[in-house]
């Protein structure tokens, strides 16, 4: 039933007519119907209604034979897109015309941006209204914001329309086209998109960068002082900055490869330093200078969807995914303004509501006497129109809210955020301390310290922003030295040798890799979330810890564009077509000339299809080979995985290896292990040699069948299945390696499953399975306590566990946990780390989340887990699993029906 408030007849009644409102989900159908007077009727599309086909098979059979029909875009006939609907939505848009055909007029209410622009006209074009049809907008749900929006709709923004669907079209043949030469090349089932490929690349060139860093040493000295003084504090810290005038070297002073990048420093060698600090000990010490300033601290913005991505990250462990799966839902219930958003402006009365907020809160002297007003820095920015912000003209507290959970916990940071965006600023003192003094060998040595003191914390006394480096000073942080002049006279507490290490530049987080993005100008915010999903879903990239990690895939498929479609993975390349695409939006371009110059080629520039013409010239193993820094031993990916490669010896590299970490010393020690084909010895019983091997699915025991003789003259050929025996296989068991296990305990393997003898005519065995060791009679089994009563279990002990009942769900004696980790800051549950059928997985109690790659029980953090159980509850909430693939019905567009509304 569509979310209604007043019938058709009833709004027939009072004069105004029936009003059909569509929007795109459930729930905000239901909220806004509770907003919308009678004779509105509020019915949602359910997503999407229609789109380009996924497969062949969605191509309707008269376009089949079409050269174009594949990509589903005309690229003959001005790039016109075929447009299919799928079978799953047929169904609400019989309702949706059913519901049209009895109103008076048709109100296209989705989200205000280019995305909900598109799926209006979609609606229109697809339902084909006979009424007046108006373009509802809004960008918070609440009842003046809803009311406001109906009483002031607009025509559809076809530039808008045009430049989503040009965005579309591009993706399409971008995939489409490039996706097929990674299947050639490098492995089948591969993708290619113009933002994910180049947000990939970006964290491949990081761990290439990774991989080529040499480690600097230097050391320095680290001194404690004591001013001799009473008042707090009495002692301080400093480092040593010169030598006799020669600044001492710190890790900025050297480069990637570990030199120096300027010899006008004083490079210390851990014997220089020791000897140095032990000629500075129990020497005299003046204050040379004492330097203070001013320091002031401007409030951040409002959230933009970017910065929330950010935020949420490193304060709630969200990934960018689950940041927006979230705020969708408190968009959609009326707790915020539209969450997807370029600006940073707040409306007049969200100013007046967090600025009466903040002097409530806080006081009057922490609101500044004029509003605060944020302008946008973010290029061709135009998603929604206000900054993300609580809902209303009146800010309800988080704890007004009624929320809990994840939804509580971003609802207060984004409160919090805007409340601080209309507060003073933080105003205090920096200073910096200079102290000298002479060795016994009258070396000058000058040390440096430096503070701030906060004297008023305005905005910071409701939020503090995290920082990707959890080394840095947060911006509340204060550093307090002692009340100092210059030639005060100081002692010496320590003087400390202290060496250090460059290192190596830090991989991409998901919020440092949304903020590169952004910075970069490549892609949509909006669009961020959904890239890095899929280059995690596509294992081009997996975490460790919240590090995102390329694979080794991922610098196959990077090499391979780099090397042949350049411009397709350039940074500025990327940015200049997202320039076009506003300029498209603008009514500055036209998209057909566009297109054609991006899939054709111009002015003697290859297009696209030129591009993926002829791909002879690429060497699919060049491409998937690296070799590795120092040795004789390659890197190869193959179909199957990665392994290394030295002269044709082979050994497979565990998928959570990160790049940077397989030196050649790590290398040497994977072809130094048992590489899996190991000959335990021979069969007393069949002859047959029996041998411990390496497989995809872990380490196993097999038996090696010689190959039957061909047959004699005149005799009939075997068939294949008649003539091949299959060899027996058996996992082996957790207590057992491939280098430890004997010849005795593969035939022990090899003799699973065992029998037992009878029960009631049916015969007993005991087997080891998927979920364990168990017996089984039958249909009915039950679970043996360990892999080793496989061996021992008697008929009669058999006899007994069958006649227990049969337990199910978790077992009656639950293993005790791996580690604890600490609490969920969702649940507030304590999370633990256990051992499951399927791998270790964390749990809170209520949400079970499986390791994945690259998370190790060892070394995962509650953050960490925290990030699992949420993305877990989000694919639960959801339904699961995949959808089901239904058949689609197919519309072409026509350039004429896209006149406006």
């Amino acid at each position: 039933m569509p979310a209604k408030n007043g019938t058709a007849n009833s709004g027939r009644g009072n004069g105004a007519g029936t009003r059909l409102v569509i929007v795109e989900s459930p729930a905000k159908a239901k909220t806004i119907a509770g907003y919308l007077g009678r004779g509105y009727i509020v019915e949602s599309s359910i997503g999407h209604i229609r789109d380009l086909p996924g497969s062949a098979a969605e191509v309707p059979a008269k376009y089949k034979g079409e050269s174009w029909a594949k990509l589903g875009v005309n690229v003959e006939q001005e790039f016109e897109p075929l447009y299919v609907v799928n079978a799953d939505k047929r169904q609400q848009v019989q309702k949706l015309k059913k519901l049209l055909a009895e109103a008076d007029e048709l109100y296209l209410a989705t989200d205000e941006d280019r995305e909900g622009e598109a799926i209006a006209w979609h609606l229109q074009d697809v339902l084909k209204p006979k009424v007046p049809v108006h373009r509802m907008v809004f960008n918070e749900i609440t009842k003046d914001a809803i009311q406001r929006a109906a009483a002031n709709p607009r025509e559809l923004n076809m530039r808008l329309v045009d430049a989503q669907e040009t965005r579309r079209i591009l993706d399409r043949l971008y995939g489409y086209e490039v996706s097929p030469v990674l299947w050639k090349k490098v492995m089948p089932k591969l993708s290619a998109g113009r933002v994910q490929s180049v947000a990939t690349r970006l964290v491949v060139e990081r761990e290439r960068e990774r991989i080529a860093f040499v480690p600097a040493h230097y050391w320095d000295i680290a001194a404690q002082f004591d001013t001799g003084k009473e008042e707090e504090p009495k002692a301080f810290k400093a480092g040593l900055l010169s030598v006799d005038g020669k600044r001492v070297a710190q890790g900025r002073d050297f480069a990637s490869d570990g030199t120096l990048k300027s010899r006008d420093v004083l490079h210390l060698d851990e014997e220089a330093a020791r000897g140095l600090a032990d000629r500075l000990r129990g020497r005299p010490y003046e204050v040379k200078s004492v330097e203070r300033k001013p320091y002031t601290r401007k409030p951040y913005p409002p959230f933009r969807t970017t910065t929330l991505q950010q935020e949420a990250s490193r304060k709630l462990s969200f990934s960018a995914k689950y940041t927006m799966s979230v705020a969708q839902k408190l968009y959609e219930n009326g707790f915020i303004t539209y969450m997807r958003t370029d600006s940073i402006t707040l409306s007049e009365t969200a100013i007046t509501a967090a600025r009466r907020q903040a002097a409530a809160l806080f006081g009057g002297e922490y609101v500044p006497d004029k509003p605060r007003v944020y302008a946008s820095k973010v290029k061709n920015a135009q998603e929604a129109h206000e900054a993300i912000r609580p809902a209303g003209e009146t800010f309800r507290t988080p704890a007004e809210t009624g929320l809990s959970g994840d939804q509580f916990r971003m609802y207060e940071l984004i409160w919090k955020r805007t409340i601080a965006s209309q507060m003073k600023d933080a105003v205090g003192q920096s200073v910096s301390i200079r102290v000298t003094g002479l060795s016994t060998r009258d070396e000058r040595a000058e040390f440096n310290a430096t503070g701030k003191t906060i004297t008023f914390y305005g905005f910071l006394k409701a939020y503090v922003e995290s920082a990707d480096d959890p080394s840095t000073d947060r911006d509340d942080q204060e550093r307090r030295l002692p009340n100092l002049t210059e030639g005060d006279p100081l002692t010496a507490n320590t003087v400390d040798a202290e060496g250090h290490s460059t290192r190596p530049p830090a991989r991409y987080t998901e919020a440092s890799l949304v903020k590169e993005l952004e910075e970069r100008e490549i892609g949509r915010p909006s669009t961020y979330a959904a890239i890095i999903g899929t280059i995690l879903g596509r294992e081009y990239v997996f975490k460790k810890g919240t590090a995102l990690v390329p694979s080794f895939l991922a610098f196959a498929v990077v090499n391979l564009l780099e090397l042949h479609f350049g411009n397709l993975v350039d940074y500025d390349f990327t940015a200049h077509m997202e320039d076009g695409l506003d300029e498209i939006a603008r009514g500055e371009a036209e998209r057909v000339r566009w297109l054609t110059r991006f899939y054709f080629g111009a002015n003697g520039e290859e297009g696209l299809k030129e591009l993926v013409s002829d791909i002879s010239d690429i060497d699919a193993k060049g491409v998937s080979s690296f070799p590795i820094k120092g040795s004789d031993i390659m890197v190869r990916v193959g179909r199957y995985g990665s392994y290394l490669d030295r002269d044709g010896e082979r050994v497979n590299i565990p998928d959570d290896i990160a790049p940077d970490e397989l030196t050649s010393e790590k290398a040497e020690e994977l072809f130094a292990q048992p590489s899996g084909d190991r000959e335990l010895g021979t069969d007393p019983e069949t002859g047959r040699t029996i041998v411990a091997k390496s497989g995809r699915f872990g380490p196993y025991v097999t038996e090696m069948i010689p190959e039957a003789a061909p047959p004699a003259e005149g005799e009939k050929k075997r068939t294949k299945k008649a003539a091949a025996a299959k060899p027996r296989t058996s996992s082996l068991l957790k207590s057992m390696s491939l280098d430890t296990i004997t010849l005795d305990d593969a035939l022990k393997l090899l003799s699973l499953p065992r029998t037992l003898g009878e029960l009631d005519g049916e015969p007993v065995t005991a087997q080891n399975g998927r979920f364990g060791p168990y017996i089984k009679k039958g249909t009915d089994s039950r679970s043996l306590g360990s892999e080793e009563d496989l061996f021992t279990v008697t008929l009669e002990q058999a006899k007994e566990l069958f006649a227990q009942p049969k337990q199910r769900g978790r077992r009656a004696a639950a293993a005790a946990p791996l580690r604890e980790l600490g609490k969920d800051p969702s649940s507030g549950e304590p999370v633990v780390v256990k051992e499951g059928r399927f791998g270790p997985y964390v749990t809170d109690g209520e949400t079970n989340a499986s390791l994945r790659k690259g998370d190790e029980v060892e070394s995962i953090t509650i953050q960490r887990a925290a990030e699992l159980l949420a993305e877990r509850r989000e694919k639960v909430a959801a339904g699961g699993g995949k959808k089901k693939t239904a058949k689609k019905t197919t519309t072409r567009r026509r350039t004429s029906a896209k006149s406006g509304s």
